[in-house]
């Protein structure tokens, strides 16, 4: 399932529109992280600010925003005036945590909670072009600088093209898309949502449930953020900035996601001793494990939540505790990948 679908409010349910903005497995992300008095948290992955102010309620504790996109300014505005001296904002990529930190003289912390993917409110504006169902700029960008998704649909070569969409849309007939992009530009640049997503359906075959267009447009918007090299950084971030006994707590909606996460972990913690099957890794001596799961698998949302918020049911928590072994060498995540 796409962040646009899983974010799309479900038929009878009154409080989907008010819901999908809330931050999913909030209740439980706050449990894995166990806030105390005097702590320092991490909300890397910002947004509306709903795990922060969970983790500020839960305990006297301090927590640090960072988000890329500069239009959630307004709810870190709120929290900051509600806890002048508990919260702070940084703008930038949640991979570059630690260098974030580092600038604000802060070089360890307690715990820090991610929520991978696109937000509800990103979906909604139409102007940000993440959302097939409303006809937009083609943008996708999850901050105001860099390439768009129409930078990239109308300058990539075909083969470029067919394998972004298929490893990170899954999209089976990625060849077939691409070919009907190629042959569109030529016609004229590809510069709106739904042009795009009226493309794509012309050779994708609907589904019950599913917008034909749905698999591209999360690859591309996979693509123009590096939402997947960034999800690496992001943990390799954590990793340095934890303490020992400090938490990790990661939900994500994706399978793409997910996989990085439990390779990481499982790595981490010693349950996977070399490479991948293609990247096999030659140890002289295994490394002591720089974290320990805090459950087993990956927790999902209960029934409750996933009645009132669509986003909730694909979402997967993974969480665990920081070992007081030193962090692992940065290139080991391509091992995870």
């Amino acid at each position: 399932m796409s962040a646009a679908d899983r974010n799309r409010p479900a038929p009878g349910h009154e409080n989907a529109a008010k819901a999908a903005h809330l931050s999913v497995m909030c209740a439980e992300v706050v449990s894995a992280l166990n806030p105390r008095a005097g702590e320092v948290y991490v909300d890397g992955t910002f947004g509306a600010g709903g795990y922060s102010a969970a983790l500020l309620a839960a305990a006297d504790c301090q927590v640090i925003g960072i988000d890329r996109d500069p239009t959630v300014q307004v709810h870190a505005d709120r929290l900051s005036a509600a806890h002048p001296d508990r919260f702070r904002l940084l703008q930038g990529r949640f991979g570059d945590m630690a260098e974030l930190l580092a600038g604000i003289g802060v070089d360890a912390v307690d715990g820090v909670a991610l929520d991978i993917g696109v937000s509800s409110m990103q979906l909604d504006q139409a102007a940000r072009g993440f959302s097939f169902q409303q006809d937009g700029p083609l943008d996708m960008r999850m901050g105001d600088t860099g390439e768009t998704a129409a930078d990239l649909v109308n300058s990539r070569d075909e083969a470029e093209l067919a394998d972004i969409i298929y490893l990170y849309g899954e999209e089976r007939r990625s060849r077939a898309v691409a070919r009907a992009i190629v042959a569109a530009r030529t016609e004229q640049p590809i510069t709106r949502t739904g042009e795009l997503a009226s493309i794509v359906a012309r050779v994708v075959r609907s589904t019950p449930g599913i917008h034909p267009a749905t698999r591209t447009f999360q690859a591309l918007r996979i693509a123009v953020n590096d939402e997947l090299g960034e999800l690496r950084r992001g943990l390799v971030g954590a990793e340095r900035l934890l303490r020992p006994e400090g938490r990790l707590a990661v939900v994500s909606f994706h399978s793409l996601e997910d996989r990085v996460i439990k390779r990481f972990l499982d790595r981490r913690s010693g349950k996977l001793t070399g490479g991948s099957r293609h990247m096999p890794v030659a140890e002289t001596a295994p490394r002591a494990p720089s974290f320990r799961p805090l459950h087993k698998g990956a927790a999902t949302a209960g029934d409750a939540e996933m009645a009132i918020n669509p986003r909730a049911r694909s979402a997967k928590l993974r969480a665990a505790v920081r070992t007081a072994a030193p962090a692992w060498p940065d290139d080991d995540m391509q091992e995870a990948a």
